[in-house]
């Protein structure tokens, strides 16, 4: 799992941009579209709980967030799945809040 992030410091007064923006890429490299379907399903599950502010990430407000599946995702377990994802987020936070 990829995780790229980028805060941006606008401040735009719509109840829409309340909260941090998710996207996912999963390529045809990760299966057929059954596959990669499955595993934006899969995605999109993990990161809701993610998402809430009293979670263990704490995800900025005015955040874009883009996760990019690779693979092996498509075999992954739901726990290996949440593994990825959180280390990949943690990595990028981390590389936002030093950068």
């Amino acid at each position: 799992m990829v995780a790229h992030v980028l805060v941006d410091d606008v401040v735009v007064d719509e109840p829409s941009n309340a909260g941090p923006l998710v996207g996912f890429v999963v390529s045809k490299a990760v299966g057929n579209s059954v596959q990669r379907n499955r595993v934006k399903r899969r995605l999109r599950e993990t990161v809701r709980p993610l998402l809430d502010p009293r979670g263990q990430l704490s995800l900025p407000v005015r955040a874009h967030i883009v996760l990019r599946a690779l693979p092996a995702s498509s075999t992954a377990t739901p726990e290996q799945l949440r593994a990825d994802v959180q280390g990949a987020l943690a990595r990028a936070l981390q590389r936002v809040a030093t950068g």
